[in-house]
């Protein structure tokens, strides 16, 4: 049984991105090479601030949906908690 991650880094203009992914340092290398989402190709490097673990990838998609409603506030909360 393969571990699934919902993870948020931190993008060099200050936002935040949220993702979902099985291998936490191979995807936030893609980011920083500029191959990840596009909404953080133009805004590396990116920081990984926070990861969560999951025995499932439902269960893990339905966080990250939920870390994706969350007001900026909240997720600095979130962040700043670690």
């Amino acid at each position: 049984m393969s571990d699934h991650y919902v993870y948020v880094l931190e993008c060099a203009d200050g936002t935040f991105y949220t993702g979902y992914t099985t291998d936490v340092e191979r995807r936030v290398a893609e980011h920083d090479a500029g191959e990840g989402a596009k909404y953080t190709r133009g805004r590396t490097p990116v920081e990984l601030v926070h990861t969560e673990r999951f025995d499932s990838r439902s269960a893990a998609m339905s966080r990250e949906y939920e870390l994706k409603q969350l007001s900026r506030p909240a997720k600095e909360r979130l962040v700043d908690a670690e």
